[in-house]
């Protein structure tokens, strides 16, 4: 019967089992490599981070970066030229 495990690899490429208690057996085995999410940290401060940038404070401060008008047509003003 197939089982699944959760193992390690080390920088040589070997493979340890994590919670297994005893080693591999012997025989064949599928391996699904879990590559790490690109910038997981940024990722996980997003929430607490959002919680300062929803502030009505924030908003003031950015302000005066933000353009009031664009001085390009939109899209759909530019749509209908074809």
């Amino acid at each position: 019967m197939p089982q699944t495990i959760e193992v390690e690899i080390d920088a040589q490429g070997k493979v340890h089992p994590l919670r297994l208690g005893k080693p591999l057996p012997a025989g064949r085995a599928l391996l699904t490599l879990l590559t790490p999410i690109a910038n997981e940290e940024s990722l996980l401060s997003e929430s607490a981070l959002a919680e300062d940038w929803l502030k009505p404070e924030e908003d003031e401060a950015w302000a005066t970066l933000q353009p009031v008008s664009s001085p390009l047509p939109s899209y759909a003003e530019t749509a209908g030229d074809g």
